[in-house]
C-alpha cells in the first residue's frame, strides 16, 4: 500500500468553493438518499413511493399537476434520465383521478435531460401520472427477459391536427404556447427502485459549464460519501456540477471503525494511465494525535487476493468514463477523539498530480466489529483483503502430514517422490470398501509418473541434477522442489501436497537458446485395479473404457482432467499453466469459458491418450499420457506445465453422519420439521429469513431467532449462502462494480427491470425470485470476494450461530473452500457442508461431471446431493462414480424425482424432505434395526457378504450382533428371481436358525419372509429390505 508523509509539490487549495450558477428559471430539485422520506417543501420536487401495477407500467413514473386547459397541456419532465436512447422507449399517461389511461399524448421532444410532452387532460384540476419506463416481457421467470416498450402513436388524428402537433406543425414550436402543466414529483414503486443522487445526470449546460471554468484538469475528481455509492460510469450525476470538483471531503467516523468513502474520477478530456496514489498520515487539530497512512487502503488499486497475493494495479481510465475509487481508513479505537486531516494525492503517468483534503471528524463513540455488525456502513469492505484461515492448519478428521526420507503421508495415503520431483510411488491404504484405513498398501502406480520432453525425433531427453529435496514441513503442508537439466533446457519443479492428498505441480521449462520439440507431456502409468471406473475429458462416470483420445476444445466444454480409480485408490488429475482462470460454471460456462493453457494445449495441438498396454516396468498398465505436440521455444522463453493430482479416497465413510443427520430443507417452524422425523434443516434463500441470495446479512434478528428455536429442540440449522451469484440488495454492489471484473461478471447486461435500470450493462443477469424481486448478479470465478465470502462466513457463525452451509453448485476453487471447513470448524465444531449440484453434462455447462468438477471441494464436505437431471435408470457403475460420492469417502442424497429408492439404499442414500420422495418410512425401518451401531458391506468392497450371483442385482449389507440389514437393489428392467450367496461367519449368524424378513415399508415395499436358502424375486427396477435374524 502506497502512502507518503512528503508534502506534495502539486498541491490544489483544497478549500476551494466553488458553487455553479444555475439558469435563472431553473427548478430547484432536492434529491433524498433512498431510505429518507419524500422530501416535500414549496417550490421542490417531491421523491417518493407509490402503488401500482409494476409489471404493466414500469416501476418510475413523474407526478404532474394540471390547473386548466384541458384540451391540450404542455409539460416539460425534468428526468434527466442515466438511460442511454430514452427517445426509443414508450411511455404512458394515466388519469389519476379515474385511473385510465390517456391516449391524446403527443411526444414532442425526448432528450436524457428531459421529456416535452402534450397530452390531453380530462380530469380538471388534476394529477397525471407519466409511467416513463414501462418494461414487457417473463416477469414471473427466474431467468426473466425484459424489454422496454416501444413508443406508440396513441393519439387521435384530429386531437394532434387542431392543438398543432403533427410532424409538420410542429416544426413552428406553437405548442410551447399551450397551457402548461407543472412536475410536482416523481415517485418509484419501492424505496429500493427509487434512482439516486447519484443516477440524476448533469444537464449539458452544466457540463460545459464545469469544464469552462476549470479548462486546466485533465480530469475532475469528486469526493463522495459512502452512503452515495456513485453508480453511474458514463455521466457524473448532477450534484457533482453543482458542487464542482476537487472539493474537500469530511466525514465522521467513530473510534475502532473501517471508515470507508468515495473519490470518483471523471476523465472528461483524455483517458489516465496508470493511476496512482499515496496517503499521507492524518494529524489531529490542535494536537499530535496522528493516524498512519498505513491505515489508508485503496480497494481499486491495491488489496491481497484470494489466494494471498499481494497487489498494486496502475489502474487505466478510458476517456469519457467515471471511475469510482473507494477507500477505507481503519481508525484505531485507542484514537483520541477530535479532527482529523490528512491527504490523498493521485498521479498517472499522463497527467498532473491531484491532491483532496480528507477531514475526519472522529467522536467519542467506540463502534464494536470495526462497524461491521452494521452492513449499510459498507465497513466489510476491508474484507476484501482477508487471509482468515489462510493457513496451514487442519480439519477433521485429517491428520498431521509425516515426512519419511522422501514419502509423505497423508490420512490413508502416501506420496514417494522421485529424484526429479515426481511421483514414483502412490499408494492408498483404505479398505472394507472405504470404511476403514487398513496397513496393506495398495499401489496406484504401476511405474513412477513422469514429465517427458522428446526431440523432433521422437527420442526422450536425458535429464540430469540433484535430487529433489523437501523445502517445507508443517502439519497441513509438505513442499518440494527439483531443478534438473538437459542441454539448453531447464526444467525446474515445485510442488506442494496438502493434508487431504492434494499435490499441486508447477513445473516450468526454460529454453537457454532457440530449441525445438518434439513433445512434452506427462505421463501417469497405472495399476487397472486402481484405474478400474473412470469420469472427466468427457466420459461420463462409470467403468474405464479401454481406450480414449480426447482433445483441447475450451470454447464448449468445461473439461481440463478425469478422475480414474478404483473404490479404495486413485486420483484425479488436472492440467493447467500460470493463465488458469476459473471458468463460470452452471448455465454460465459459455460466457467465460476455459483459458487454453498455452504449454499444454499449444494452440490446439495438446491432447489426453487413455489406454490399456505394458509400463516400462513390464506390468500390465493403464497409460494415462497427455501430450502437447511440437513446438520451438527461443532463447529465454519459458512455458508452465502446471498439473494437479488429487488422491483419493480422501476419508473413509462418515456411515454414522449419514444415518444419524436427517435433512429438512426447506424454511417451515422446526416444529413441524421435527414431526417429520429430521433434526437438521437447511434454510434455503427467498424467504423471511434469508431473503436475499447469498447476502445474509439484512435479516439476521429474524434469522437468529429461528436458529436459537431449531438449536432448543436439539436440531441444526444450516443456511443457504455461496458465492456464484450476488444479490442486488447487497450496500456493497456498487463498490463492487467499481472494480471493473474482478468480483462480478461482464456481460450482456438485460434481465430483470431493476438490474437495467440501475447497473445499466455490463454485467451478467443470474438467479431473480418474482415473488420478492430479488435480482442477482454473476459473480467472477474467483476473486478477493472470496475472502470476504470467508469473513462473511465467520461473522455468521459467531454472530448467528449457525450450524454450516447448503451450497448449491460451487463458484470457487479448493483455497477457499479449505478456508470455508477450517472456519466452519474453528467456530462450530461439528458444522456441516452438504453440496447440491445439477448435473453439469449438458452445453450450456460445457460437458463437465459434476462430481469431477468438484472433486477439489470433496474432502472437506459432509453430505452430497445429485441433483437434478441425474439419471437414475443409468447403470451401477454410473451411480457409484457420479452420484454417491462413496469412491472419495463421502455419502449422499437424490433429488431428480424423488431418484430410486431401492437402488439408492444399496448406496445409504435416501431422498430428501420435504422434495420429491419421503424418507421418513426408511428412517423408521433405520432405527428399528439399529443401523447407526451397524456396520456397512457395500456391494463395491472387495469381499461382500452378501451377493446374488447376479451383476444387475446389488447388495449392501449392515451388520450388528444377532442380526443383519441387506438392501437389493435390481438394474433390470424386470422382476429376477435370486438366490444370496451369504458368508454366514462374517454376519455372525447360524444359517440354520436364520430367517429373512422383509419388513412392510410405506411406498417402499410388502411385508414377506423367506428362508435363507429359497430364492428371492426382485422386483425390476426396484428391490427389497431384508432383515436377517435368528429364529
Amino acid at each position: 500500500m502506497r502512502h507518503s508523509g512528503r508534502s506534495f509539490t502539486h498541491r490544489l487549495a483544497v478549500a476551494l468553493s466553488l458553487v455553479i450558477a444555475l439558469p435563472a428559471t431553473a427548478q430547484v430539485i432536492t434529491v433524498p438518499p433512498p431510505g429518507a422520506p419524500p422530501t416535500r417543501r414549496p417550490g421542490a420536487l417531491t421523491y417518493g413511493t407509490g402503488r401500482w401495477e409494476p409489471d404493466s407500467l414500469g416501476n418510475h413514473r413523474a407526478v404532474v399537476h394540471v390547473e386548466q386547459g384541458g384540451e391540450a397541456v404542455y409539460v416539460r419532465i425534468p428526468w434527466r434520465r442515466r438511460d442511454l436512447t430514452p427517445e426509443k422507449v414508450g411511455l404512458v399517461v394515466m388519469d389519476a383521478q379515474t385511473q385510465l389511461r390517456v391516449r391524446n399524448v403527443a411526444r414532442m421532444e425526448i432528450t436524457r435531460e428531459y421529456g416535452d410532452l402534450v397530452f390531453q387532460a380530462p380530469s380538471l384540476p388534476g394529477d397525471y401520472y407519466v409511467y416513463y419506463l414501462p418494461y414487457t416481457g417473463t416477469f414471473k421467470s427466474n431467468y426473466p427477459k425484459i424489454t422496454y416498450r416501444l413508443p406508440e402513436a396513441t393519439a387521435d388524428a384530429g386531437w394532434m391536427q387542431r392543438n398543432g402537433l403533427t410532424a409538420q406543425q410542429a416544426r413552428f414550436g406553437q405548442w410551447r404556447q399551450l397551457p402548461s402543466a407543472s412536475v410536482t414529483g416523481f415517485d418509484a414503486i419501492d424505496d429500493f427502485s427509487r434512482f439516486t443522487p447519484m443516477e440524476y445526470i448533469a444537464s449539458r449546460s452544466e457540463l460545459d459549464s464545469l469544464r469552462t471554468r476549470y479548462a486546466w484538469a485533465e480530469y475532475f475528481a469528486f469526493a463522495e460519501d459512502r452512503s452515495l455509492s456513485i453508480r453511474m460510469t458514463d455521466d457524473i450525476p448532477r450534484r457533482w456540477a453543482q458542487q464542482g470538483p476537487f472539493q474537500a471531503f469530511t466525514g465522521s467516523a467513530k473510534r475502532g471503525e473501517f471508515y470507508t468513502f468515495q473519490i470518483g474520477l471523471w476523465a472528461h478530456r483524455m483517458a489516465i494511465d496508470s493511476l496512482r496514489y499515496e496517503a499521507t498520515s492524518f494529524t489531529r487539530k490542535g494536537g499530535t494525535e496522528t493516524i498512519p497512512a498505513s491505515a489508508v487502503t485503496a480497494f481499486n488499486l491495491e488489496g491481497i487476493d484470494w489466494s494471498g497475493g499481494r497487489f498494486t494495479r496502475a489502474l487505466r481510465v478510458e476517456r469519457g468514463k467515471v471511475q469510482p475509487l473507494w477507500f477505507g481508513v481503519d481508525i484505531p479505537a485507542s484514537t483520541t477523539p477530535g479532527e482529523y486531516e490528512g491527504d490523498i494525492a493521485f498521479g498517472s503517468s499522463n497527467a498532473r498530480e491531484r491532491v483532496f483534503r480528507i477531514v475526519l471528524r472522529v467522536d467519542s463513540a467506540t463502534v464494536a466489529n470495526h462497524g461491521d455488525d452494521d452492513p449499510s456502513l459498507l465497513t466489510r469492505l476491508r474484507w476484501l483483503n482477508s487471509q482468515l484461515a489462510a493457513d496451514d492448519g487442519l480439519v477433521p478428521p485429517y491428520t498431521p502430514m509425516t515426512v519419511s526420507g522422501t514419502t509423505i503421508g497423508v490420512l490413508g495415503r502416501s506420496l514417494t517422490v522421485g529424484d526429479d520431483g515426481f511421483p514414483s510411488h502412490i499408494r492408498s491404504y483404505f479398505a472394507d470398501g472405504n470404511t476403514t484405513v487398513g496397513t496393506v498398501p495398495h499401489d496406484v502406480l504401476a511405474a513412477p509418473v513422469q514429465l517427458v520432453v522428446r526431440t523432433v525425433s521422437g527420442a526422450s531427453m536425458e535429464w540430469t541434477g540433484a535430487a529433489a529435496t523437501i523445502t517445507k514441513r508443517a502439519p497441513g503442508a509438505v513442499a518440494w522442489s527439483a531443478e534438473r537439466r538437459s542441454g539448453p533446457l531447464t526444467m525446474q519443479v515445485r510442488a506442494q501436497m496438502e493434508f487431504e492428498g492434494t499435490t499441486m505441480y508447477r513445473v516450468t521449462l526454460r529454453a537457454a537458446e532457440r530449441t525445438s520439440i518434439g513433445d512434452v507431456r506427462l505421463e501417469i502409468p497405472m495399476r487397472p485395479g486402481a484405474a478400474e471406473f473412470m469420469m472427466g475429458l468427457g466420459q461420463k462416470g462409470g467403468r474405464r473404457p479401454a481406450e480414449l483420445r480426447w482433445t483441447w476444445d475450451v470454447a464448449k466444454k468445461n473439461q481440463d482432467g478425469a478422475w480414474i480409480g478404483g473404490v479404495g485408490a486413485g486420483l484425479q488429475f488436472t492440467l493447467t499453466d500460470e493463465h488458469y482462470v476459473r471458468p463460470l460454471n452452471t448455465n454460465f460456462y459459455l460466457s467465460k469459458p476455459l483459458v487454453l493453457p498455452s504449454s499444454w494445449g499449444n494452440g490446439g495441438k495438446g491432447g489426453c491418450d487413455i489406454s490399456e498396454g505394458a509400463a516400462p516396468t513390464r506390468e500390465t498398465a493403464v497409460s494415462v499420457s497427455c501430450y502437447s505436440g511440437a513446438r520451438t521455444m527461443e532463447a529465454g522463453d519459458s512455458l508452465r506445465f502446471d498439473f494437479r493430482l488429487m488422491l483419493t479416497p480422501f476419508r473413509t465413510l462418515d456411515t454414522s453422519g449419514q444415518w444419524k443427520t436427517r435433512y429438512f430443507h426447506a424454511f417451515v417452524p422446526v416444529d413441524s420439521i421435527a414431526r417429520r422425523g429430521a433434526n437438521t434443516v437447511n434454510v434455503h434463500h427467498a424467504n423471511r429469513v434469508n431473503p436475499w441470495i447469498n447476502y445474509p446479512f439484512i435479516e439476521t434478528a429474524q434469522m437468529r431467532a429461528y436458529i436459537d428455536s431449531a438449536h432448543a429442540r436439539g436440531m441444526k440449522a444450516k443456511i443457504y449462502y455461496t458465492v456464484r451469484e450476488l444479490s442486488n440488495r447487497a450496500p456493497e454492489l456498487f463498490a463492487l462494480r467499481s472494480l471493473g471484473d474482478e468480483v462480478l461478471s461482464g456481460g450482456p447486461g438485460g434481465g430483470y427491470s431493476w438490474l437495467q435500470e440501475h447497473l445499466g450493462g455490463d454485467y451478467l443477469a443470474a438467479w431473480h425470485v418474482p415473488t420478492n424481486k430479488d435480482a442477482a448478479v454473476v459473480n467472477s470465478g474467483v476473486s478477493r470476494w472470496h475472502n470476504y465470502y470467508v469473513e462473511g462466513l465467520d461473522w455468521l457463525v459467531k454472530h448467528e450461530k449457525i450450524d454450516g452451509l447448503y451450497i448449491d453448485d460451487v463458484a470457487f476453487d479448493r483455497t477457499t473452500m479449505k478456508r470455508v471447513r477450517k472456519v466452519l470448524d474453528r467456530g462450530n465444531p461439528g458444522a456441516l457442508i452438504d453440496l447440491h449440484s445439477a448435473n453439469q453434462f449438458n452445453p450450456r455447462d460445457g460437458f463437465a461431471s459434476s462430481a469431477n468438477l468438484y472433486l477439489e471441494h470433496f474432502p472437506f464436505l459432509n453430505r452430497l446431493w445429485f441433483g437434478e437431471y441425474f439419471d437414475y435408470d443409468a447403470p451401477s457403475d454410473y451411480w457409484l462414480v457420479e452420484v454417491s460420492g462413496i469412491p472419495f469417502g463421502l455419502m449422499g442424497e437424490m433429488l431428480e424425482k424423488g431418484g430410486n429408492p431401492w437402488r439408492g439404499m444399496t448406496m445409504g442414500m435416501t431422498a430428501r424432505l420435504p422434495w420429491s420422495g419421503d424418507p421418513a418410512p426408511l428412517w423408521k425401518v433405520w432405527d428399528t434395526f439399529g443401523i447407526d451401531r451397524s456396520r456397512m458391506h457395500g456391494w463395491w468392497s472387495a469381499r461382500p457378504p452378501v451377493t446374488t450371483g447376479d451383476s444387475l442385482v446389488l447388495a449392501t449389507t449392515w451388520t450388528r450382533p444377532g442380526r443383519a440389514m441387506i438392501a437389493l437393489g435390481s438394474w433390470h428392467a424386470d422382476d429376477r428371481a435370486v438366490r444370496l450367496a451369504i458368508d454366514w461367519k462374517a454376519l455372525g449368524l447360524d444359517p440354520a436358525r436364520t430367517r429373512l424378513r422383509a419388513p412392510a415399508i410405506e411406498n417402499f415395499q410388502v411385508a414377506g419372509t423367506w428362508s435363507a436358502s429359497q430364492s428371492i424375486t426382485v422386483p425390476g427396477k426396484k428391490g427389497l429390505i431384508l432383515i436377517a435374524e435368528s429364529r
